[in-house]
């Protein structure tokens, strides 16, 4: 099937799945976490279906699956008996690396007994060999951060020319309302020339031609729009990197009618225009 992939995670307790699980949700994957070895060939069956849209599966399979996890190799080798393409990824990190985590985290690891986390990392590890073995590729998470690790996932396994999703919401508003509680950013456009004051355009909005025309033909506003579209279109792809998965932009005037209308229209205009999701919304435009 064109462009579909069969990608299935496992690995260390602590070696990052869950961080490459999220990467790969962004990158528009369906994702199914804990699945028992033996649902693997049935599940790839349905997503390989004539008509199924997901044709992008990651399945993460780990020792918490307990007795079920020692049938997985053998179901991999029943899949490649059954000529189904599929990819196995690997995470590992050194012992050190695993225990300061766990430590950190305060998270029982799932084969922990007498003989403590030491121990439990070791027999996870014996347990693993078989299956690291059959590895396509293994990821070392050592001395690797987060926002690392998301960015070797998009290389490895996101498809060319597409960005990792991020929900972008562009909101404009009047500061005598109050300022919204839940924007990452907020500019304020105060200083630009304000229809409100011109009689004709006062009863008008930001998405009225004859407001557009007024505010534009002024030079301030072409240099601020100048500087903001590089601003923007700088810090977007460094959010995406950095692994945000929802940014909401505030754009305030006095009133929210005007002047934070049209600009927060811009700004959506040049997000979409890159690629990105974007929904742009007017809290205060209809108030008075």
């Amino acid at each position: 099937m064109e462009n579909s992939r069969n990608l299935i995670i496992t690995g260390m307790s602590g070696a990052g799945k869950t961080q490459v699980m999220r990467t790969l949700e962004d990158l528009n994957y369906f994702c199914v976490d804990n699945l028992p070895p033996a649902l693997i060939p049935k599940f790839i069956e349905l997503c390989m279906q004539a008509g199924n849209k997901n044709k992008q599966i990651a399945l993460v399979v780990d020792i918490r699956g307990g007795n079920f996890f020692d049938e997985l190799i053998g179901v991999l080798d029943k899949i490649e008996a059954n000529s189904v393409n599929y990819e196995l990824l690997f995470l590992d990190a050194s012992d050190a690396t695993l225990i300061k985590r766990y430590k950190e985290s305060r998270r029982r690891h799932p084969l922990i007994g007498k003989g403590g986390l030491s121990d439990a990392i070791a027999r996870e590890r014996a347990v693993l060999s078989a299956v690291r073995a059959k590895a396509t590729m293994i990821i070392d998470t050592t001395n690797t951060v987060n926002s690392a690790l998301r960015e070797k996932i998009i290389e490895l396994y996101g498809v060319e020319g597409t960005l990792p999703h991020m929900n972008i919401v562009v909101q404009s508003f009047g500061f005598k309302h109050g300022m919204p509680m839940d924007c990452d950013m907020i500019f304020d456009v105060r200083f630009l020339p304000n229809p409100f004051y011109v009689p004709e355009l006062k009863p008008l909005s930001g998405n009225d031609r004859a407001v557009v025309e007024f505010i534009e033909s002024k030079e301030v506003t072409k240099e601020f729009l100048k500087r903001l579209e590089s601003l923007v279109m700088f810090l977007l792809p460094q959010y995406v990197k950095e692994g945000k998965s929802q940014l909401m932009l505030g754009i305030g005037c006095t009133g929210g009618r005007h002047r934070s209308v049209y600009i927060a229209n811009v700004l959506g205009t040049w997000i979409q225009k890159a690629g990105y999701g974007v929904q742009v919304t007017h809290r205060d435009f209809l108030r008075k």
